[in-house]
């Protein structure tokens, strides 16, 4: 029952979202991952579940009457573990960080920095769901700025701000549905998510260079389009269907695809860049994501 908990707690289906973040950022950079790219996995990795922990942490009394059910109210973890399991693991995230070098534990310092204010004064805001979509944003650019550490010449930081700004457009996005996941009733907030979606995964598609400016072969396009594609299914369908009824059960159902979509989304930014191999690594995560999330909600 512990482990259990601590997985709901942590929202371990979830994480399979995580590792496309820094892999983007080095294929947008132009560069194959390294030691370097996978301490910023694993920092990414840690910094991500410290959100988790102290989500649940800090919404503990909104918990009690919304979701009883979750591991604190319910009593199966203490405010107190939740709390130091949060702490612990951002301190984790940033040692990982460290060792990739000091532009890496630069960004990795904003991120960590993002995740609490997010958490303990953003959440409820107007400014929430930009904060949350700055983490996504800064995440894949901790992979950007880590990969390639100590090399001669420094990443052009231009493809990896546009990869950073679709991946923060879509976490706008899904992070504002997840506002009335409790409590249903806005057609609003998915119907502006499905658009937001749609414009993303046009974009990212009409990318017809790699990032050292060579023309995409007829294979690298067509996986492309795929992996865009991808995105638009696990994305939409579930908004649009939220949209049409907004209930609690099929926001929660959207919120869930939205997260998700991150894979296919994150698969699509690679390939863009002309990292094909990578992008299919990352796509060998969604059937992991989707089979952990029948059995832990990601939200």
């Amino acid at each position: 029952m512990t482990v259990r908990a601590w997985a709901e707690l942590l929202r371990v289906s979830a994480l399979f979202t995580v590792p496309g973040d820094a892999l983007a950022g080095a294929a947008a950079v132009g560069r194959r991952p390294d030691r370097s790219t996978a301490l910023a996995v694993g920092a990414s990795l840690c910094l991500y579940e410290a959100g988790m922990a102290l989500n649940d942490w800090a919404d503990r009394e909104e918990d009690a009457v919304d979701r009883p059910h979750r591991p604190i109210p319910s009593g199966r973890i203490t405010p107190r573990a939740a709390l130091t399991a949060a702490g612990g693991l951002t301190a984790a995230g940033l040692a990982l960080a460290a060792r990739a070098g000091r532009p890496a534990l630069g960004v990795a310092t904003g991120l960590a920095a993002t995740v609490w204010a997010y958490d303990l004064r953003l959440k409820h805001t107007p400014a929430g769901p930009a904060a949350m979509a700055a983490a996504r944003g800064l995440d894949l650019l901790l992979g950007a700025v880590a990969t390639g550490a100590g090399a001669r010449t420094a990443p052009t930081p231009g493809r990896a701000l546009t990869a950073a700004a679709l991946l923060s457009a879509h976490t706008y996005a899904v992070t504002t549905v997840s506002r009335h996941e409790t409590q249903g009733g806005s057609t609003t907030a998915p119907l502006t998510a499905l658009a937001a979606v749609a414009g993303i995964g046009g974009a990212v598609v009409r990318g017809r260079q790699t990032s050292r400016g060579a023309a995409r072969p007829a294979s690298a396009r067509l996986l492309l389009a795929a992996f865009s594609g991808a995105y638009l299914h696990t994305a939409a369908r579930p908004l649009a269907h939220a949209a049409l009824n907004p209930s609690p059960p099929l926001t929660q159902r959207a919120v869930g695809s939205g997260i998700r979509a991150m894979i296919p989304l994150q698969a699509a930014l690679a390939s863009r860049a002309g990292a094909t191999g990578t992008g299919l690594a990352v796509m060998g995560l969604v059937p992991l994501a989707r089979a952990l999330s029948r059995k832990v909600s990601p939200t």
